[in-house]
């Protein structure tokens, strides 16, 4: 199987990993006084799992319901009502607590072409769905249901580890988070599979079209034109459950919470081509015994253990906003379970530097940001939340 990480990267991320600094149970004095409150305290939303902006200059925000539905409403903390933009759940299998409507990515020309673009489970036979619906001719507030376009649909074996986020890159091609297909430890070995879609980040053009398909392949995708039969949309690979990534809005990193087994939470920056070593290692910790091979896997750039009742990442954003001086360039996550959120500084490649925020009392699925880059928190008990 081919590898194309430099060693380069491998030393440097092997550096970082060992020289990091972690402050689990304390805050430091610049976040002291940080906390979070309610969003807009007048709306509910059931297990909302996405926040967007449509960047349309608009200020409108959408919220995905996993269950298949997708509000939106104006970005006022008093707001009192909400309209429903798009309502899927008839097409959505969200039986599993893993499941449903899971991503919306608005495309970078919306506010001329009105396209956005899905990813959600469907059942009989189970499987992923990645979809291009537009809005309504008569209403830009609503989507237009019957519009739905299929550009690729591929089967989850199990019901759990969907992956789930769509976004859109600074080289505007749709990115996809794809887990490794469900159950314990990767069975089918899906991860480090490349003529498979699973366990890995495909990237496309939603503007192409190659032969049979209704997108197109780039041409810098690490494996296109291969005879090995690789999947050539697979932009990186040996993933496990690639729930939530983000690009940094300055600097175009693409940053990534992979959810771990039952050891490991990490924290992974992806390269196009980068092998995360899944299911070889659990973090930078061999899975499947003491000696496995590592030489061309990217480790990550930071991980935790779960000895403090974290269990499940929830990967986050970059911080670019204003409101928040001391959290600028830092990346701001969470564990779904705990309610912790953290910010980690790499700002000093040789020893990255964790520190916790926030301990919330519910569980956060997802973050999401405003068209002033403002961060906002998912969570399940209903509410949105943001910094104060």
């Amino acid at each position: 199987m081919k590898h194309v990480s430099s060693s380069i990267t491998l030393v440097l991320l092997l550096f970082c990993a060992a020289n990091a600094q972690e402050s689990p149970n304390n805050t430091t004095a610049a976040f002291a006084n940080l906390e979070i409150e309610e969003a807009f305290p007048q709306l509910s939303f059931t297990r909302p799992v996405d926040f967007q902006h449509a960047g349309d200059g608009s200020g409108k925000l959408y919220v995905v319901e996993q269950r298949g539905v997708i509000s939106v409403f104006e970005n006022e903390k008093m707001i009192g009502a909400k309209s429903e933009f798009l309502n899927i759940e008839a097409r959505v299998e969200d039986s599993s607590n893993e499941e449903g409507l899971l991503g919306l990515a608005f495309h970078p020309n919306f506010e001329a072409n009105g396209y956005f673009y899905l990813n959600y489970t469907a059942s009989n036979p189970d499987r992923t769905v990645i979809s291009r619906f537009t809005v309504s001719s008569s209403n830009p507030l609503q989507a237009n249901a019957a519009s739905e376009l299929v550009l690729l649909e591929f089967e989850q074996p199990y019901s759990n580890h969907n992956g789930g986020q769509v976004a859109f890159g600074p080289d505007g091609y749709l990115y996809i988070g794809v887990g490794d297909g469900g159950r314990f430890g990767d069975p089918h070995e899906n991860s480090q599979n490349l003529k498979t879609f699973l366990g890995s980040i495909l990237r496309i053009d939603v503007d192409g079209q190659s032969e049979g398909k209704f997108y197109g392949i780039p041409s810098d995708n690490p494996f296109v034109h291969n005879s090995e039969g690789y999947k050539e949309e697979i932009y990186a690979y040996g993933l496990r459950n690639p729930w939530r990534f983000s690009f940094d809005s300055q600097t175009g990193q693409l940053w990534l919470g992979d959810v771990g087994q039952n050891k490991y939470e990490e924290i992974d920056i992806i390269q196009k081509g980068g092998n995360y070593g899944w299911n070889i290692m659990e973090a930078d910790d061999c899975y499947k015994g003491r000696n496995c091979k590592q030489e061309g896997l990217q480790l990550p750039v930071w991980q935790y253990d779960r000895s403090q009742g974290d269990v499940s990442i929830t990967g986050g954003y970059v911080y670019r906003g204003d409101k928040i001086p001391a959290l600028k360039g830092k990346y701001i996550y969470a564990d779904y379970a705990s309610g912790r959120i953290w910010s980690l500084d790499t700002s000093n490649p040789n020893q990255a530097v964790n520190t916790l925020l926030v301990d919330a009392d519910f569980p956060i699925s997802s973050f999401g940001v405003d068209q002033n880059q403002e961060l906002f928190i998912c969570a399940f008990d209903d509410k949105i939340y943001k910094f104060k």
